[in-house]
């Protein structure tokens, strides 16, 4: 029996996380999935843990070292059903999120991608913060572009064929590929929202300090080309999509123990999102003053005063 939809897991040196995130997977409401995971040259204990699991679902299909958006592709290729929904190896679903979109789909044909709402967790899978709750629906490419409100490749189930016509992942991206593959797939079909917290991202120490600078590089990349690929486009809202980055970078930079260098990238990105929005010093003073405070104790400060007076920023703003 052909499978309704095809769950793609790529795992690289994944030995920490793989056996939770695959249980998800197993652990759907909607059990009638073809699950490929694509072994992205993993040198752990990754492929012993993946042989452990007994499911006829389960395919196991190991390659040389090619990267994330290699590995989508890999699995795109090899996809049997008619839709097809990524999960990083870190990443965890609700049991019901694959069900949730599939009746979503089913309800919109006109719709190529259903997405919901994700919640944060930290390496030990506790709740951080949550997500943001858009309800974007239908066309929904310039406010996609403003803000990747998907926010994360382990999210969205896409139609096979949809995914296939705008030729898959950009191999070329290192970060962003997620968001430029869902621009692109926003630039041709609807999009419908599942309004629920279904997707829990990890955020771990590998998605810090030096891995900002690269994340900067691969959005800016996705701006620019979307732009130049639609040169109508007013300059304004070019204008708003980089000052949101730059919201995001300053965020991300922000994330975790008091840190020197990432306070600086932090302020450069603070820099940016006044050049490109200078009114939102007014219209969103509260946060842009957070920000210049977490920048400024944490470059002024020793790391463990500037986490105390951190601590007790937070706690005052609760």
């Amino acid at each position: 029996m052909t499978p309704l939809i095809t769950v793609v897991i790529p795992v690289y040196n994944g030995e920490k996380t793989i056996a939770t995130t695959l249980q998800s997977v197993l652990n759907q409401t909607l059990s009638e999935l073809e699950i490929l995971i694509i072994n992205d040259g993993s040198q752990d204990r990754t492929l012993p843990i993946l042989q452990q699991f007994q499911d006829a679902r389960i395919q196991i299909h190991s390659f040389p070292n090619a990267g994330l958006s290699a590995s989508r592709n890999r699995g795109l290729k090899l996809a049997q059903a008619d839709y097809l929904s990524f999960i990083d190896a870190d990443d965890l679903w609700t049991e019901n999120k694959l069900a949730a979109q599939y009746q979503a789909l089913l309800a919109n044909p006109q719709a190529a991608v259903a997405y919901s709402w994700t919640s944060f967790i930290n390496e030990r899978g506790d709740f951080l913060y949550a997500g943001r709750s858009e309800k974007a629906q239908g066309r929904v490419y310039q406010d996609l572009l403003v803000y990747n409100f998907l926010e994360n490749g382990s999210n969205a189930l896409i139609r096979t064929q949809s995914l296939k016509e705008i030729g898959g992942f950009d191999e070329s991206l290192d970060t962003a590929e997620d968001w430029d593959t869902f621009l692109k797939l926003a630039a041709c079909y609807d999009f419908v929202n599942v309004p629920q917290a279904q997707i829990l991202y990890r955020i771990s120490a590998a998605s810090m300090s030096a891995q900002i600078e690269k994340q900067a590089q691969g959005t800016l990349t996705v701006i620019q080309q979307a732009f130049q690929q639609n040169p109508n486009l007013p300059q304004s809202l070019k204008n708003l999509a980089l000052a949101n980055n730059y919201v995001y970078l300053t965020i991300k930079a922000l994330e975790g123990q008091p840190n020197r260098y990432r306070s600086r990238l932090a302020a450069r990105y603070w820099l940016q999102i006044i050049h490109y929005q200078p009114r939102w010093l007014k219209q969103r003073g509260k946060l842009m003053t957070i920000f210049l405070i977490k920048i400024l104790v944490s470059l002024l400060f020793p790391t463990k005063l500037a986490q105390t007076i951190l601590h007790k920023l937070k706690q005052s703003q609760s």
